[in-house]
Formats: C-alpha cells, sequence, structure tokens
C-alpha cells in the first residue's frame, strides 16, 4: 500500500504541471479558513471570498504554479462558488469586472511602451549615459536612478507611469549594457539591485507631492473631512511637511537595499570608459530614437497635465488615455510593430495576474469586509483602554500592514483611510492630531513598499523577473518598516519645528 501511494505521488510529482506538496498545503488553508465559523457582521460569502482570497495569496507565496494560473484559479472559483453574485452570469461578470480597468491597461500599456527603447536602441543609450555619470560604482547608478524618480514625480500624477513607464525602461538598459538579463540568469549581477531601488524610489517620492500619484487629492480631502476642515493639506503644504522626511528616506534607500540584496557586480571601475566608447559607436540619434523621445516628451507633458493647466481642466486627460496616445504613435510611425505588442508576454500575463487580484480586492470591499474590519479595529482600540500614542501607533501600522488585502492604493485608502482618520481625531488630543494625520498620509504612500501587486508600478517591475518573490516581499517589509520609522522620528521632529504641533 505504502509503495503504491510513492508511486502516484511520484507520478503526480513528474506528470502535473504544479508542485503537489505547496498545491496540498496551500488547500488544507482554503479548507480550514471555510470551516471556521463565519465572523459576527460578515455574510457567509463575505467570508468564503477572504478564504479563496488568502488561499490565492497563499499559492502565489509557495509558488504553486506560475502566478497568471495562480490568478486565473481565483477567478475560476469566484466564477464556481458564485460568492460574489446569485447567478452564474454575475458571478462570472464580477471575477471579469478589474479587466476594464483603466489603470490595469495603464500598466500592460506602459510595458508596450518600454519595449520601443529596447528596439529603438534608445534605451541602451540613456543606459550608458547614466553609467557615463555615475557608474563607477552599482551604487552610484542606485543613486541616478533615485534622482530620476524625484525629478519627475512632482510632474507625473501617476506613479505607474513615472516608475514603471518612464524610469523602468532606463533602469533596464542599464542592467542590459553590464549583461544582467533574467533570460540569461545573470539577474543579480546589477538588474535585482537596480529594480529593487527603481521600485522603492516610488512610493517615497508618492508620499513626498500631492501631484505624484493619484489617490493623494483623495487624501487631502480625507484629512480635511476628518479634523472638520481644521487641517487642510495644500500642495505646498504637503511638499513641505514631507521634504525632509522623505529625503532622508531617499538618501537611506539605495544604501539599505544595497546591503539586503547585493548586487553580485560592486564596482564597475572600466564602466565609465566602456559607456563612452559604446555611445561613440553608437553615432548621433536615429530616426526612430527621435520618434522614441519625441513620444515620450509628449506623454510626460500630458500626465504632468499641462495642457489643463495652460487652457483649462477641460483639457485633462486620464494617464491611461495618454499611455494609449503614446502606443499608437509609436506603432504608426513604425517605431514598434503590432508584432512585438503581441509578443510582450510579460504585459499579458500581468493583465491576467493583476487584474484577478484587482478584483478581489473590490469583491471584498463591496461585500463589507473592509468595512467590517475598520470597525472592528476601532471597536478594538476602544475596549483596550489605550493611551492615545499606542493608538496612533496602532492605526498607522494597521492601516499600512492591511494593504496586504489591496493590489490598488485608491481602493484601499478609499475603503478604510476616512475610517482610520475619524478614529485617530476622536482618540488622540488635539494637539497631536494633525502628527498622526500627516504619518497617515505618509502611509499612504510607505504601503506600496509591501507586495508586488501593492500598486501598478510593482507588476511592471517585478514582471520583468529581476527580483525573486520572497525577496520582493522580504525587502518590501525591511523598507517598509524602515520608513515608517524615518518619519515617526526625523518627520514628528522637522513637523514640529514648522509649527505643527
Amino acid at each position: 500500500m505504502w509503495k503504491t501511494i510513492v508511486k502516484v505521488f511520484r507520478y503526480f510529482e513528474g506528470a502535473v504541471p504544479f508542485r503537489l506538496i505547496p498545491a496540498l498545503a496551500a488547500t488544507a488553508v482554503l479548507v480550514a479558513l471555510l470551516l471556521i465559523p463565519t465572523p459576527d457582521g460578515l455574510t457567509p460569502k463575505a467570508w468564503s471570498l477572504v478564504a479563496i482570497f488568502l488561499t490565492t495569496i497563499v499559492a502565489i507565496i509557495l509558488k504553486v504554479m506560475p502566478i497568471g494560473v495562480m490568478a486565473l484559479m481565483a477567478i475560476v472559483i469566484v466564477s464556481l462558488s458564485q460568492v460574489t453574485s446569485n447567478s452564474s452570469k454575475g458571478a462570472i461578470a464580477d471575477a471579469l469586472s478589474s479587466f476594464s480597468s483603466p489603470l490595469i491597461w495603464l500598466i500592460v500599456i506602459a510595458i508596450l511602451i518600454s519595449r520601443g527603447l529596447k528596439k529603438t536602441g534608445l534605451g541602451n543609450r540613456i543606459g550608458l549615459m547614466f553609467i557615463a555619470m555615475l557608474g563607477k560604482r552599482t551604487l552610484g547608478i542606485g543613486y541616478g536612478l533615485t534622482i530620476c524618480e524625484l525629478v519627475l514625480a512632482p510632474f507625473t500624477p501617476s506613479n505607474t507611469a513615472r516608475g514603471g513607464g518612464i524610469v523602468h525602461p532606463i533602469m533596464k538598459s542599464i542592467a542590459n549594457a553590464f549583461d544582467s538579463d533574467p533570460a540569461k540568469g545573470t539577474q543579480a549581477k546589477v538588474g535585482t539591485y537596480l529594480a529593487l531601488v527603481n521600485y522603492h524610489a516610488n512610493p517615497i517620492t508618492s508620499a513626498m507631492f500631492l501631484t505624484a500619484t493619484a489617490p493623494n487629492p483623495l487624501v487631502v480631502d480625507f484629512v480635511a473631512k476628518a479634523t472638520n476642515q481644521s487641517f487642510h493639506l495644500s500642495w505646498t503644504t504637503w511638499a513641505l511637511c514631507m521634504l525632509l522626511p522623505g529625503l532622508v528616506c531617499l538618501l537611506l534607500m539605495p544604501l539599505v537595499i544595497y546591503l539586503l540584496s547585493p548586487p553580485a557586480l560592486k564596482a564597475t571601475p572600466d564602466a565609465v570608459v566602456y559607456a563612452r566608447a559604446e555611445m561613440q559607436k553608437m553615432g548621433p540619434f536615429s530616426g526612430s530614437e527621435k520618434v522614441m523621445m519625441a513620444t515620450f516628451g509628449l506623454m510626460l507633458l500630458l500626465w504632468a497635465n499641462v495642457p489643463a493647466m495652460l487652457f483649462g481642466a477641460a483639457f485633462t486627460l486620464d494617464p491611461t488615455v495618454v499611455a494609449c496616445v503614446g502606443l499608437f504613435i509609436l506603432i504608426i510611425t513604425g517605431t514598434i510593430d503590432w508584432d512585438d505588442v503581441l509578443s510582450e508576454k510579460s504585459a499579458w500575463d500581468t493583465l491576467i495576474w493583476f487584474g484577478a487580484l484587482v478584483m478581489l480586492a473590490e469583491q471584498l470591499n463591496k461585500l463589507g469586509v473592509i468595512t467590517w474590519f475598520s470597525i472592528g479595529m476601532k471597536d478594538a482600540i476602544v475596549a483596550s483602554g489605550m493611551g492615545w500614542l499606542p493608538i496612533a501607533a496602532v492605526l498607522v501600522l494597521a492601516f499600512v500592514f492591511s494593504h496586504y488585502l489591496f493590489a490598488s492604493t485608491t481602493a484601499h485608502i478609499s475603503a478604510m483611510m476616512l475610517a482610520f482618520l475619524t478614529v485617530g481625531a476622536q482618540l488622540i488630543p488635539p494637539e497631536y492630531v494633525v502628527p498622526f494625520m500627516l504619518m497617515m498620509v505618509a502611509g499612504s504612500a510607505i504601503m506600496m513598499t509591501l507586495t508586488h501587486y501593492a500598486t501598478g508600478t510593482s507588476p511592471i517591475i517585478f514582471g520583468s523577473g529581476y527580483v525573486t518573490l520572497g525577496n520582493w516581499w522580504r525587502v518590501g517589509a525591511v523598507m517598509c518598516v524602515l520608513e515608517l520609522l524615518v518619519f515617526a522620528l526625523v518627520g514628528t521632529v522637522w513637523w514640529k519645528v514648522l509649527g505643527y504641533w
């Protein structure tokens, strides 16, 4: 009997396209969660969706199958179980609802546009320019990417467009110049380090400027509501409050990631000479490179809402519309062709897995799970009898780390932030409400560091293959805690100097 079981196990281990033991572990998690009685305040369907969501995350972490397949599994289970609807037609509509999301298509199109940088050679040229300026050490290149992100942040209201559509292609080009390529198994040379720096600069700069990411104006509105309009963050006030702690985070981040995930190639003494020689070989800019630069320039102006500033709000364009315009220009000018679009596997893979995770997060909110969690948190805090300082810390940490449940910062902020701000305003002494509000404001961007599905930028950079899932989550957790500490220590002192408490 035992031999038969072993034979069957070995057969399945070699034949089926998933890792059997992790698959069994994920299934056990699902069964265990479904056997738990439905918590008070939730419907059975809502609790079943929680079980499906958590099982999907466990399956992704355990690498049962490729992440896209695990996402498809979630779509199938939601459709069959009908936890979001009373009919099969309604369930499949819910399961596929996120694929109409402009954010998801912005991610896909940004990946497709980045292909043009590689095809035209412009990306390689930009990479060589960075190497020529800062390439004596890999750490220096990391700081170069960070500066690039910081310069673009005030003018790019889509953090996905900035980090994924502009900076990431440059980062890939630099990595490729050092022959650091996931396809060749050489990503650890410099690519893993630079990809992490590329990503972690994005949440920090998103916290530094009101115009650096889409949900920030919503944050301003919630802060004003929670304080009965007594504290309003203008563009200047936001930038001033976040300036010093943000700069400290940007100064520390490349160095900390260098220690957490060190590049195999640290010193590159010949890189500057090599980069200059290669740029000479490339000669002047080609026609396709000029089209690529002009397209990027147009997209940057539109992403920065320059037409709206000059001619009025009627000329405001959604970031995804801008991306579509850019992609269309590249195709009709022959800079890239339709085969390039079809062959960009990472874009279509990202569409499936990120779309499924966004769907699960949206349905959790729709079924009241997020509201239930927020109310439960408030009741527990009130019942605990804690002092105001622990209350403030718990609220900030609970808000930030609950982002593990979300695949969109906008969805998370919309669902939970006002409730948390209101609880804080009620339980924290008036003289300390403003620093609490500013910590929550910072946390609304810092939470992007945590996962590979945390915001639109993350699936683009994670999907390029330079960083493993485990390394992404490990570095993300450390950076999240570090950045919160910087804002809590440096930020509160800075806000005291500014006279906000």
